[in-house]
């Protein structure tokens, strides 16, 4: 008896899922009509991915069609501005930086700084960007303004030695944007790549290499294949300790410190919590021997 194995398909960039982008109106969004850019722009986002999965050439240039009526990605990206903008409260790195607050008050009176890495960046002006002792490289897919480079993380050059690494590694409402369970399954992986433990001679102190990460509440508690103990195990298997954890109507917001070692195992899409109301949410982690080795 012979039997074929089927290798598993390599994610595709997430440059790959962004439609085209257009001029959007710079005008002034209710935070009514800006939560319901942002749930239209994901809901299509994610018809669009199943389209390019399925090879639906046609429903991929409809949806196109669709999200570029109502502005594209920079509509999309003004409304998550907006949304996080400290006159609606929604600066989430107020979070990061009140919870690395002990570690920072050691560096005030010295030259140190901890390199963080700010993955989906909307501002450079945000209480992390503007905190001293922290430096701060923002990345996006679509640069708004200077100050963030252009580049798709999952294809950012792996590091060459340490000082390529970050002490802190930002994923603030990032990991949702990405379309498919497997391809936030690699950005996760990725994360460990780009994270260091290694600290100058003579800081004062210690401090364990971290994760902020940020997610809609309904991605964990109203998803039917993902919750707080599947997202536990899948972190913890990369090494991960839960720190801090913070939950309001709308976000999670949680510090992942970086205090194993990086031992992956696979985690499949699996009912979890099943209900009619409930989304599709999931993330899926591939046996990946490759990535290990890059650790």
């Amino acid at each position: 008896m012979t039997s074929t194995k089927r290798r598993a398909k390599r994610p595709k960039p997430l440059s790959h899922s962004r439609p085209p982008t257009v001029k959007a109106k710079q005008a002034a969004l209710s935070s009514k009509a800006t939560r319901n850019l942002i749930r239209s722009h994901h809901q299509l986002m994610k018809a669009r991915a199943q389209a390019v999965k399925v090879g639906d050439e046609e429903l991929v240039k409809k949806i196109d069609a669709q999200i570029e009526a109502k502005g594209g990605l920079e509509s999309y990206q003004l409304a998550s501005k907006l949304g996080q903008s400290s006159e609606r409260g929604g600066d989430s790195s107020k979070v990061l930086i009140e919870w690395l607050n002990p570690q920072l008050s050691q560096l005030k009176e010295t030259s140190f700084k901890l390199r963080v890495l700010e993955v989906g960046a909307l501002s450079a002006k945000n209480a992390c960007s503007r905190n001293q002792q922290l430096d701060v490289t923002r990345i996006d897919l679509n640069s708004q303004e200077s100050g963030i480079l252009k580049q798709d993380f999952m294809q950012r050059p792996l590091p060459r030695d340490e000082t390529d690494r970050f002490h802190i590694l930002s994923l603030s409402l990032v990991l949702n944007y990405v379309p498919d369970a497997v391809g936030r399954g690699e950005m996760l992986k990725r994360c460990v790549t780009f994270l260091t433990k290694m600290l100058p001679a003579g800081f004062p102190g210690s401090f364990t290499p971290c994760l902020f990460l940020v997610l809609p509440a309904p991605c964990i508690y109203n998803s039917r294949y993902l919750t707080e103990a599947r997202l536990q195990d899948i972190l913890s298997s990369m090494g991960f300790t839960l720190a801090r954890n913070k939950q309001t109507a709308k976000l999670i917001f949680q510090l992942w410190e970086l205090s194993n070692d990086y031992r992956p195992k696979p985690f499949k899409k699996q009912m979890l919590n099943p209900g009619k109301t409930r989304n599709n949410f999931a993330i899926v982690v591939h046996d990946d021997q490759t990535t290990k080795s890059k650790v």
